[in-house]
Parts: structure tokens; C-alpha cells; sequence
């Protein structure tokens, strides 16, 4: 079958490899442009990017779609049977959409149509969620509101974060579009009443407001792990909040209330497991605590 394979980060990553070792003709594979990053601004080539490259397939990397009359032309002359979309990053035209003989196919990593949008793993643990899954979606013009093809669940536990949820997510999406290229699954239309949305994180999510419930920062800080991250200030400096977990206590939100670490919160406390200043290294409390005196009656987020 000949595919154009569509992903930019590390979650589109296991689907790619596990079409091409399918023996699918992956003709083309799109994603975001190499940029700069990290702290040097080198220009670096997205993980799909890098695996496409090991995998000897031919990358374009357009930097829009919507107006690029010969991208789309390009696209069309393909000549495909489908197109399998993760996490791509762009917005694809009608034109695009339609040009595939059996159309475009999203790896989503919701149980469509909860959570459509920019962030579905990150929103599933912040708001509680028990479960959570991918679902293979028939695309249309809308924001992930096409028809579902295939979709498979996973638990959300008290630990579950979103580094452990994105891996496990990301297996399951290679699984799952390798049946749907292989069949027809029959398509079901998505409940509109039943429909979330998670929009696009910023660096500010991350900001701890003590006042909420301990059961909320604990979900804060398991659904911002690796981005944005969590982050309070303790005597003005930063610290970033990179575990936690929920303790026994009580008192004026953001003090600290033991020698331990732990914070009281608007109702409940967490106990700061490991943390981190800025251009330190991550450390685990105990480790911290030995080189940084924090007295409980300390206040965060001055």
C-alpha cells in the first residue's frame, strides 16, 4: 500500500517504524522543519525527522500547508492509497484530505471525543480521568472530529504520568494503525455532545496555585511531566516541582508544614518528592534538604 506518513515528535515515531516494517511503500513522510533549540539554538531535526533519515525514506518538511498551492499539487501526485497522520503539527487543506484514495488517518491519543485538541494525554490526568486510549480517526475538516475508526483504552492510576502515559499511548497507535490500513474498519460518528477539548499548553500551566486541593496539584504535577513542567518559588527563586505525591496535613496553602517537604494546599498537602533549580540538576528531597534549609513555616510561591 502506498502511504505518506505525517509526524513530527517522538509519539509518531513507533507508528512509522512499525508501517515501514510492514513492508507498506511509505513514499513520503512530512513533518515540522529542523529549528533551533536548546540552550546553544543549534538547528535540530525533529524524531520523526531523525527516523525517517535512518530508515532511508524521503522527508519534506513544509513550513505551511493552507497556502502552499505546491505542496498540496506535490502531495496529490502521490499518488496514494492513504495517509496516516501523528501529531503533525499542520493543519492539512480539504485538498489534502481528499487526495488519498481511502483519505487521512489520525493516530489520536484520546478516546475521541473526549479530549480533541493540542494536549489529550496531558488534560486526561489533570482532570481525573480513569482511563484514556488512542483512537483512529477517519479525518475531515474539523479539529478531530472525523469519524472513529478503531479505538483501544488505558487505565490512568494514581501514579500514571504523562512521560509513562505518552509512551504506552504511542505503542498502542502503531498497533492500532497497522489494522486500520490492513482493513475497513466500519466508521462511527462521534457524539458531539460528549466532546472535550484540550488546547495547547503553555509555559504558565505549570504554575502551582496552592490554593487548589492537594488531589488537584498531585494531578498537576503528574500531567505536566516532561512539558510545561510544574514550578512554584521558594524565597523567589524558582523550583521546579518534578514529583510529588499527596501527605497528611493541613494549615494556610503554599507553607510548609514539615522538615520533609510537605506543602500544605488549599485542602490537604503534597509531599515534595523531586525537585530542581534552575541550571541544577534534579534532585530527590532528601538530597535537596542536605544542601538547602527550609524551615516548615516557609511559604511557596512568594
Amino acid at each position: 500500500m502506498r502511504i505518506a506518513f505525517m509526524g513530527s515528535p517522538d509519539f509518531a515515531v513507533p507508528a512509522l517504524k512499525a508501517l515501514y516494517g510492514a513492508e507498506h511503500t511509505i513514499v513520503a513522510v512530512y513533518c515540522q522543519p529542523a529549528r533551533p533549540a536548546g540552550r546553544g539554538q543549534s538547528i535540530r531535526r525533529c524524531p520523526v525527522n531523525v527516523a525517517a533519515d535512518e530508515l532511508g525514506l524521503p522527508v519534506h518538511s513544509p513550513a505551511r500547508l493552507r497556502t502552499d498551492l505546491q505542496a498540496q499539487s506535490d502531495f496529490a501526485s502521490l499518488d496514494l492509497d492513504v495517509a496516516v497522520v501523528a501529531a503533525y503539527g499542520l493543519i492539512l487543506p480539504q485538498s489534502m484530505l481528499d487526495a488519498p484514495k481511502r483519505g487521512c488517518l489520525n493516530i489520536h491519543a484520546s478516546l475521541l471525543p473526549r479530549w480533541r485538541g493540542a494536549a489529550p494525554i496531558q488534560a486526561s490526568i489533570y482532570a481525573g480521568d480513569t482511563e484514556t486510549g488512542i483512537t483512529i480517526m477517519q479525518m475531515d475538516a474539523g479539529l478531530d472530529t472525523g469519524p472513529m475508526l478503531l479505538r483501544k483504552s488505558v487505565p490512568i492510576t494514581p501514579e500514571t504520568t504523562t512521560a509513562i502515559l505518552h509512551d504506552a499511548l504511542a505503542a498502542i497507535g502503531a498497533d492500532l494503525i497497522l489494522q486500520a490500513v490492513a482493513s475497513t474498519p466500519p466508521p462511527v460518528r462521534q457524539a458531539e455532545a460528549d466532546a472535550t477539548y484540550a488546547p495547547k499548553l503553555s509555559r504558565e500551566d505549570g504554575r502551582i496555585d496552592w490554593s487548589k486541593s492537594a488531589v488537584v496539584i498531585d494531578r498537576q504535577i503528574r500531567a505536566f511531566d516532561p512539558w510545561p513542567g510544574t514550578f512554584t518559588t521558594l524565597a523567589g527563586v524558582p523550583l521546579k516541582i518534578l514529583a510529588a505525591q499527596p501527605a497528611e496535613g493541613f494549615g494556610q496553602p503554599g507553607t510548609v508544614l514539615a522538615a520533609n517537604l510537605t506543602v500544605a494546599c488549599g485542602t490537604g498537602a503534597v509531599r515534595l518528592t523531586k525537585i530542581q533549580l534552575p541550571g541544577r540538576g534534579a534532585l530527590e528531597a532528601d538530597a535537596f534538604l542536605r544542601g538547602h534549609a527550609v524551615s516548615p513555616g516557609t511559604v511557596l510561591g512568594r
